[in-house]
């Protein structure tokens, strides 16, 4: 297959980004830990933060991605990421505090495979296409693990399958109340699909700007965090699930009004039309 590059001048390099979102993500989840070392559910809202950290570094490899004349795989992209990514957060569960680490590490060579298998055997031979499949199962596998750490308070397999319910004065385990055992994790799932591949399609053309961008994956971040934190009043405490609320309305607040202010700073600037620049350094 051959592609011609369709990319947009300027912005912060990719890799900067990637090493920021990387750091941020695992920094943000790992502080979620805080509630086991104090007894509490408080810290929670790390988990969301965690979130917002991945989606803006995944949805700037979408944009890598899809600068090479495939704008239509925009929403596959999504769906490919938390598909790969679920299989390696779940496993990761399973060893502990290493879990973040885990699911990093299985969810690279996951996005690797299906990055060769669609360049060598599916025949794409898309430049980009290894690498940001790489990035994009991880993105997905942490994004999954801060909602599950934002609405349960922790990222252990343990927490993520079992609750407990209250029968006449007694507390018994149930299945059911949990992030995997009640489906919120499917709820995960789309929240996540949904807000990394929607900031590149409702900013792509050629008034693009890469700081507009990222600012709307910021705020449909916390869009995301704002349903999560809901979710969490079934799973934690009433007031850890209401410190992440706030949270979460702030945040997004904030973002929404910068996106605001971005789009008017933009579409002014586009009044005097110009042709679409079609070089970029990544």
């Amino acid at each position: 297959m051959s592609v011609k590059v369709e990319v947009i001048e300027g912005g912060v390099p990719h890799n900067n980004i990637l090493i920021a979102g990387l750091v941020g993500t695992l920094v943000c989840i790992y502080l979620t830990y805080l509630n086991v070392l104090t007894g509490t559910e408080l810290f929670s809202f790390f988990g969301g933060l965690a979130v917002v950290a991945a989606l803006v570094w995944g949805s700037h490899t979408i944009k890598v991605l899809c600068s090479y004349g495939i704008g239509t795989g925009v929403p596959s992209a999504g769906m490919i990421a938390f598909g790969s990514g679920v299989i390696a957060m779940l496993l990761a569960t399973r060893f502990g505090i290493m879990a973040p680490v885990v699911a990093l590490v299985l969810a690279a060579v996951i996005g690797f495979i299906l990055g060769y298998v669609s360049n060598n055997i599916l025949n794409m031979k898309i430049p980009a296409m290894v690498q940001a499949l790489t990035e994009m199962a991880i993105v997905g596998a942490l994004t999954l693990m801060g909602f599950a750490a934002l609405i349960t308070g922790g990222f252990t397999f343990a927490g993520l399958t079992s609750g407990s319910i209250s029968v006449m004065g007694m507390i018994l385990p149930s299945y059911q109340a949990s992030f995997i055992g009640g489906g919120l994790i499917a709820v995960a799932f789309l929240l996540g699909a949904i807000a990394i591949q929607h900031p590149f399609n409702a900013t792509l053309g050629p008034g693009w700007k890469q700081d507009r961008m990222l600012m709307l994956t910021a705020e449909c971040g916390f869009l995301s965090m704002i349903v999560a934190a809901v979710m969490s009043f079934a799973l934690i405490s009433a007031v850890a699930a209401l410190i992440s609320l706030v949270v979460a309305i702030f945040g997004w607040i904030y973002t929404y009004q910068q996106y605001m202010e971005m789009s008017k700073r933009d579409a002014a600037a586009w009044l005097d039309a110009k042709p679409i620049p079609d070089v970029e350094a990544h």
